[in-house]
């Protein structure tokens, strides 16, 4: 009957309009090539039809028609559209990307249950990666974290056999890396206790101790056994001075010694340290700028497109347009140093339209 409406009707707009009296806002309704009517979420593309129609069909999914004419994967389906997809014996299987594209559980399930059987080895290297990059961007050594003891306890709550488990597990996107991060520094927290009086004595007795710990770039005289953490509220990066703060139960913090909290004197100066700069050089850290322009067609990706030129990994951007046509682009960037950060904001200073790129600190 849909159908029917829909060579009835010549006009788009009012076919779409009748269509939508009869169905849910929160579903979409899309047709095969032979009419079979298929119900998908909102917001769904070709990849979830393909997945709706067959498993193989969305595993070897390389394409996809949409009323007659090609379309990208990301394509958001409308309701009444005729979906064809097309497939190929020589597909390499899913990607990771459509996991970020597809809207029906179903989907995300299926292409999970994929890399889980078909790439472990992958997937554990994928997932590694993947969490020692959002332990480092939030100032924390994954490494260090997964040798203490309560790690075999805390696998075996989650049901993994081992650490390449729990890899793998991140890798084809069963559990996402903050939600195990966050697992695993609630146990760190909760288990490992350093003790108070080396805490009290570490600035008083730094100097006269000849033991030296390096990690992640910073060297700390006279403590052991303690995490190094980079201050989230100033981000500092090779080349800042810097001032550590030995924390309760968290290791030491490293902030600037610019940083407004140091400044202000909201840190308790017993507890702050000297620590330096030491084998930073293969190391990156997080960094938060903010570039603001006058609003034109193209600005984000040429400034996304430099930052891509200089080897420099971008961690997450957000881009605003104000009311009075300034467009506001804030961008979290792996930094190597203090001069790598300088060259980028240098360069982003001279695309046209920009007039202004400074650091962001979050306070």
């Amino acid at each position: 009957e849909i159908l029917d409406w829909q060579r009835e009707l010549r006009d788009a707009k009012d076919f779409m309009e009748t269509l939508r009296i009869d169905l849910f806002t929160d579903e979409v309704y899309v047709f095969t090539p032979k009419g079979d009517v298929i119900d998908l979420p909102m917001g769904s593309c070709p990849i979830d039809f393909a997945y709706r129609i067959h498993t193989d069909i969305g595993n070897r999914c390389i394409g996809a028609k949409v009323n007659g004419k090609m379309v990208p994967l990301d394509y958001k389906l409308t309701n009444g559209d005729i979906i064809e997809i097309v497939t190929s014996g020589h597909s390499n299987g899913p990607s990771r990307d459509w996991l970020n594209i597809v809207k029906s559980p179903q989907a995300k399930n299926k292409i999970r249950q994929w890399f889980k059987k078909e790439r472990r080895d992958e997937n554990i290297a994928r997932g590694k990666e993947m969490l020692e990059k959002e332990a480092r961007r939030q100032g924390y050594d994954i490494y260090q974290l997964i040798k203490f003891d309560f790690m075999n306890n805390l696998l075996k709550r989650m049901s993994f056999t081992n650490v390449e488990d729990m890899y793998a597990a991140i890798g084809y996107g069963a559990i996402t890396t903050k939600q195990i991060l966050q697992k695993i520094l609630d146990e760190f927290r909760k288990n490992i206790k350093p003790d108070k009086s080396e805490l009290i004595t570490a600035k008083i007795d730094t100097k006269s101790k000849t033991k030296k710990k390096v990690d992640r770039g910073i060297k700390i005289d006279g403590i052991g056994n303690l995490l190094v953490k980079f201050s989230r509220c100033c981000n500092p990066v090779p080349g800042d001075k810097i001032v550590g703060y030995v924390t309760r139960g968290r290791g030491v913090s490293i902030h600037r010694q610019d940083c407004k909290n140091v400044r202000r004197g909201l840190l308790d100066e017993d507890r702050l340290m000297e620590v330096k700069w030491e084998g930073f050089e293969d190391t990156s850290y997080p960094v938060e700028i903010q570039a603001s322009a006058y609003d034109r067609s193209g600005i984000l990706s040429e400034i996304i497109n430099l930052i891509g030129d200089m080897k420099t990994n971008i961690d997450a951007v957000n881009a605003r347009a104000t009311k009075n046509g300034i467009a506001v682009v804030d961008l979290i960037l792996e930094i190597n140093d203090k001069q790598h950060l300088e060259n980028v904001m240098q360069k982003i200073k001279k695309i046209s339209g920009i007039y202004d790129v400074k650091r962001v600190m979050n306070q």
